[in-house]
């Protein structure tokens, strides 16, 4: 169930469902769901009570339900699939584990089984589950599946099957996705680039931040596609860095992570350029390493390649310039300083889901390694507060990766004769705030 908010229901009957139901056809359709096998359905969440919302009407404030809520259709589809108020989904999982569990999986089922025991302490008490643990586990474990089979007797729905398949069904986009990703994709690279011809040393987190989302909203995306990150100097080293309260950049390194949601598909862009307009030496040898290592990554973004082969080709680039430049000795160094992943589906959401195995055509990826060496770190103190990272939108085709953000200069020689233009916001000067206020 979805409110449609993020993706209109003209465009959803075009995703090649078998059927699309609206509010006053879905009441209907649930009162056939006992005659399915079973029911996929996500876990509830946020459906504790009614939302409600307000509207002014002749001047008056008036409180009513919100028209987007779920929380009618939810509790209607709960009765009908028998889902017990006392739902335990940890127990469910384990339930669902012992039911199919064979000879030939007993002990990888067992296994699991006790790892969600150590997880909900409360499961050991459960007479199913200590049956199926006990041993000789051949004896025990058939009468366990029995008395699996009449607790969930009348149990005809699943909640872990369901994101697996959505996860298998959302790696891969469509054409009409790829479209509305390149639009978002496109509207963010037009946003680094009109911050980076704007930028100087005076201005502050929160003005780069804005100058990106007023683009976004001058080609008609709705939002940002997740909390915009803009750090500056030490604050680029924080990962996910979403205060934005830096008054001056003062000459530093700017991380700038953002993306523009349009019609509910996200880009995911980050560029990280100087506020001066010119890389010193050490910001530029850094820069560099981050530049190769993700160039590599996204030539390697090949249909069959996996997401470990990018990142430990990723990995390797940094770890060897780090320890040409004396900041690292060891290869195994080099996680100090490149503490994340280097790649996630975007779609939907800008982590969207995806089972992480090979590549395949049409899957829209990041590629976006970096470095972040913060203040005290064990090395040269002329590294410290130094983060970069460059991350693009690659799509995955039978031909090749294309990089669908590649708009937005990613060279330091380049993104340093871009700061040198002419910006159409020199001249969007606002009167100082102080003479205003009377």
């Amino acid at each position: 169930m979805w409110d449609g908010k993020r993706y209109a229901l003209d465009q959803v009957k075009k995703l090649d469902f078998e059927r699309v139901s609206e509010r006053v056809d879905f009441k209907k359709d649930i009162t056939n769901l006992n005659s399915f096998d079973r029911v996929l359905f996500f876990e509830f969440k946020n459906d504790i009570r009614k939302q409600t919302m307000y509207v002014l009407k002749d001047g008056i404030r008036y409180k009513i339900d919100d028209p987007n809520n779920l929380f009618e259709l939810k509790a209607a589809f709960r009765e009908a699939i028998n889902f017990p108020s006392d739902f335990d989904r940890m127990l469910h999982m384990a339930y669902q584990t012992i039911m199919e569990a064979d000879q030939n999986n007993l002990e990888e089922s067992r296994i699991i089984v006790k790892q969600m025991i150590k997880e909900d302490g409360l499961l050991k008490n459960d007479e199913i589950i200590q049956d199926f643990l006990k041993e000789p586990a051949n004896k025990f474990y058939r009468e366990a599946k029995n008395k699996t089979a009449y607790a969930m007797r009348n149990y005809n729905f699943d909640l872990e099957i369901l994101p697996a398949i959505m996860a298998d069904m959302r790696e891969l986009k469509t054409k009409n996705e790829i479209e509305l990703l390149k639009k978002a994709i496109t509207i963010s690279v037009v946003g680094q680039i009109e911050v980076m011809k704007a930028m100087h040393p005076q201005m502050s987190e929160r003005e780069i931040q804005g100058i990106h989302e007023f683009v976004y909203r001058k080609y008609g995306a709705a939002d940002e596609g997740y909390p915009s990150i803009v750090g500056g100097g030490e604050n680029g080293c924080v990962l996910h860095y979403t205060d934005n309260e830096k008054q001056k950049l003062n000459n530093q390194l700017v991380l700038m992570d953002l993306g523009a949601e349009f019609y509910g598909y996200t880009a995911d862009v980050t560029r990280t350029v100087p506020s001066n307009g010119v890389f010193s030496s050490e910001q530029r040898a850094l820069y560099q390493i981050v530049f190769d290592s993700q160039e590599a990554s996204i030539k390697a973004a090949k249909v069959g390649n996996s997401f470990r082969d990018l990142y430990l080709l990723s990995y390797d680039i940094i770890a060897g310039g780090l320890m040409k430049l004396g900041i690292i000795e060891e290869v195994s160094e080099a996680k100090k300083y490149y503490p994340h992943g280097l790649s996630h589906h975007i779609g939907l959401d800008v982590h969207d889901p995806g089972n992480y195995k090979l590549l395949a055509p049409n899957m829209v990826i990041t590629i976006e390694p970096g470095i972040y060496i913060p203040q005290g770190s064990p090395c040269d103190p002329k590294w410290w507060n130094l983060g970069i990272r460059i991350e693009d939108d690659v799509l995955v085709t039978s031909e090749g990766p294309i990089n669908l953000s590649a708009g937005a200069p990613r060279k330091w020689s380049e993104i340093e004769a871009l700061m040198r233009e002419e910006s159409v916001l020199e001249k969007f000067v606002l009167p100082e705030i102080d003479t205003l206020v009377k």
